[in-house]
């Protein structure tokens, strides 16, 4: 294959252009021939038009041409050795998605009038030459077949901006979706996303005859903290608890902030043995937490805290509706707090 030539070459007049002119001078077209005299005459004849040139001898080099320098046009004769025109553009039409070629217009020639010219267009060829042809038809087609191209080329550029903003809108409207269903200091679910959840859950659970467990938690004498040592540091013990009990759940538990210092955990498959044991390491683990205070003075000391836990779970022939159960982990909260707080109480039928 021989090397790529600008537009700076001597005109067949001999002499030499003082530089690319036209709208395309920086499009790079692939003239296809076994034959050098009409590779050179189809050159010469482009020439003024500041084009830049590739060449291939056969089908082969020709495809190997495309796969390397992606050219804009190409000029190809129908009958060579090997692979003709007319096997090559089928080739090309056949990977001209973004993942092969892309689309490069293809203009056939050939020295045989009328032969060949449906089949080649029925292929893909974008236009169809028949030699000898005028220059300037010649020039007037590869222009239109570039001005093709280049539509073409910023068509795809304005889908590909579309689409990396129809994704970038989509991750901000993830983002907005998980930020109105967070709680900002915890980083847990919020109350309005755990109740649109628990509906979900509870007709499931029903609709399949599956066990669910729904849990509330509220630190012991958390008004106590805050008072003791500023609700700064009592935002601190909230969200340490927050990521403890998180740690001691599943990750199909739903756990979210229901308000203050509430906390409230949805299990789903949970049977109520189950969901009682998950209860006790989730109270036993916010039992061992220490928590560091330093006071204004540089002094510190070591704060720990407590958990009362109520728990209740379906099928149960009382609890018939989501407020039901919502309801009755609720009393047993404050059965737990009545009974010396820092426990678990179940309901039972």
């Amino acid at each position: 294959m021989m090397p790529e030539s600008s537009a700076t070459k001597r005109t067949p007049e001999g002499g030499r252009r003082a530089g690319p002119t036209g709208e395309y001078s920086d499009r790079t077209v692939l003239i296809v021939d076994d034959d050098p005299a009409h590779v050179q005459h189809v050159r010469e004849g482009l020439a003024p038009h500041g084009y830049r040139f590739r060449e291939a001898r056969d089908g082969a080099q020709a495809l190997s041409a495309i796969r390397e320098h992606r050219p804009d046009l190409i000029l190809m004769d129908v009958e060579m050795p090997g692979l003709g025109g007319v096997e090559v553009c089928r080739i090309i039409k056949a990977n001209s998605g973004e993942g092969g070629f892309g689309f490069i217009p293809v203009i056939l020639m050939t020295a045989r009038q009328a032969a060949g010219k449906v089949e080649g267009l029925e292929l893909g060829a974008d236009d169809y030459l028949v030699k000898p042809f005028d220059m300037l038809e010649l020039g007037a087609r590869v222009k239109s077949m570039l001005r093709l191209k280049a539509l073409q080329d910023a068509l795809i550029e304005k889908n590909r901006e579309l689409d990396r903003a129809n994704k970038e809108l989509a991750r901000k409207r993830e983002e907005l979706l998980a930020l109105s269903r967070t709680d900002p200091l915890t980083h847990l679910s919020n109350r309005r996303y755990f109740e649109e959840r628990l509906e979900e859950e509870f007709a499931r659970a029903r609709r399949y005859r599956s066990p669910l467990s729904l849990v509330m938690l509220d630190i012991d004498y958390f008004k106590r903290i805050n008072d003791t040592f500023g609700h700064p540091f009592g935002d601190e013990v909230l969200r340490a608890v927050a990521q403890v009990t998180r740690a001691r759940l599943r990750e199909v538990d739903l756990l979210a902030r229901y308000g203050g210092e509430e906390l409230i955990a949805l299990l789903p498959e949970t049977s109520p043995a189950d969901a009682l044991i998950a209860c006790e390491r989730v109270r036993e683990a916010i039992e061992a937490l220490q928590l560091e205070y330093q006071g204004l003075d540089g002094s510190k000391r070591t704060v720990r805290c407590t958990a009362s836990l109520g728990v209740a779970s379906i099928p149960s022939p009382t609890l018939q509706t989501s407020q039901d159960l919502l309801r009755a982990a609720d009393e047993c909260l404050y059965a737990a707090k009545g009974a010396g707080r820092n426990r678990v109480r179940q309901h039972e039928e």
